[in-house]
């Protein structure tokens, strides 16, 4: 079965239709990825599926297509329901749908927190044909949009399976399933299994096929992967000495908490760095912003929490710095998989402190390998720490007037600040930066 799996070499092999051959081909999806190989045939037979494959594998088009080449037929609205964890995934699912139905009329709502309810509503009542969501907003929907339900749509995919199945979700979760036909078919994708997921196949999956397009936690091959054990007090002068060595390419930050993206994205700024930040506590539209201006290059430095972990495609991520070690190992799989994606070849480095050592151990664990140490001389690291430490001082400056900014103005003083890391904004310790 697997042989014959590896010889599919088109689309049209796995059954889907000209019409959607096209729309791949408009995307640039020449041939499928091993996840849409395996998936596609048994969706298109009617199976519920559990996906299992890394992050930038193709997931979402293994659900996207054959879910549209059945609208094709039967020209329903409301015809399927995707639940995301984050609303930046959420508004990338809709936009693969859009692209991918884009020949045929398909209508997509996007139902996420921070946007306009009353717009929401209104997308709503022109009765699309696919509804992306996160659980909280879709729920505020079926219990306050007169005449919106989903009691007719005929497919459920619930996609980062594993994130959507913890606390924070359970109870929308649960509420969601309520509110749907039990005859449907439920395709459940995630980059991680878990117990809460094996739990959730058991209760509304019938007869899933599996489908492993990856080991259990696993990382893409074109991914380099190295460590780097630093004290602790040296760890900013490593993360610049690494950004400036690789300045040429775009990276993506990870840090624990969102008053470290704030502070590091400001640090980085003094020192002549385009970085800018996203975190969960920036408002949607700031979000999005951020997000654009990395994807578009103004910025080639995405500081961010794990918000942006997660199925976002950013197609040109040259590296990931774990500046912060996650906590659950498996976030680190979900961190490094925003590089590397497609075939492309990326780099993902994890700098450790002495606090972090029993994290770091758990994520080579999980991934079953040990890494090689990001080589670098220490005495050539430390010439930078003069200017590292200024940039830190008048970083936590900045960050005490944006907390009294925020306090006198209601919370706009940070609004301000993203705006000019967006550009609107000039820092003058940059030119100072740049000459030395």
């Amino acid at each position: 079965m697997e042989e014959e799996r590896e010889e599919v070499k088109s689309f049209k092999e796995l059954g889907i239709v000209d019409e959607l051959i096209e729309a791949c081909d408009s995307l640039g999806w020449k041939n499928p990825s091993k996840i849409q190989a395996e998936a596609i045939p048994h969706a298109l037979e009617g199976k519920d599926l559990i996906g299992l494959a890394q992050t930038g594998s193709g997931k979402t088009g293994a659900f996207a297509l054959p879910i549209i080449q059945a609208l094709l037929v039967a020209k329903q609205a409301f015809f399927a329901c995707v639940l995301s964890p984050t609303r930046e995934l959420a508004i990338q699912i809709a936009e693969q749908f859009e692209a991918l139905g884009s020949g045929n009329g398909l209508r997509c709502a996007v139902l996420v927190g921070g946007v306009d309810h009353v717009q929401q509503s209104i997308a709503l009542g022109k009765r699309p044909h696919i509804v992306v969501a996160t659980p909280g907003r879709l729920v505020d929907h079926l219990s306050n949009t007169k005449g919106f339900s989903l009691r007719t749509i005929k497919y459920l995919v619930l996609d980062e399976a594993d994130r959507l199945l913890n606390e924070d979700f359970e109870k929308s979760l649960d509420e969601i399933l309520s509110a749907i036909p039990r005859e449907r078919r439920t395709y459940l994708f995630s980059a991680t299994m878990t117990k809460k997921v094996q739990k959730l196949q058991r209760a509304c999956l019938r007869n899933p096929v599996k489908i492993e397009a990856s080991s259990k936690y696993s990382t893409v091959d074109t991914l380099k992967q190295q460590y780097r054990f630093v004290p602790a007090k040296y760890k900013n002068c490593y993360l610049v000495y690494i950004l400036i060595e690789k300045s040429a390419s775009t990276s993506m930050v990870f840090t624990r908490t969102c008053e470290a993206t704030r502070h590091l994205a400001l640090m980085l700024r003094n020192l002549g760095l385009r970085a800018i930040p996203i975190s969960g506590q920036m408002t949607q539209a700031k979000r999005l912003g951020a997000l654009n201006k990395f994807k578009a290059g103004e910025c080639n430095i995405l500081i961010c929490t794990d918000v942006a972990s997660r199925g976002l495609d950013i197609p040109s991520v040259d590296m990931v710095i774990n500046y912060d070690i996650p906590t659950n190992s498996k976030d680190y799989i979900h961190r490094v998989g925003r590089t590397a994606r497609a075939g492309r070849s990326g780099v993902a480095i994890s700098l450790v402190n002495q606090y972090e050592l029993e994290w770091y151990i758990q994520i080579e664990k999980l991934i079953g390998k040990k890494l090689p140490e990001f080589t670098s001389q220490e005495e050539e690291v430390l010439l930078l720490l003069e200017r590292v430490t200024e940039a830190e001082r008048l970083s936590r400056m900045k960050m005490k007037e944006m907390g009294g900014n925020k306090r006198r103005r209601g919370g706009e003083g940070e609004e301000e600040e993203v705006e000019k890391f967006q550009g609107k904004g000039k820092k003058s310790s940059n030119k100072k930066s740049k000459r030395r």
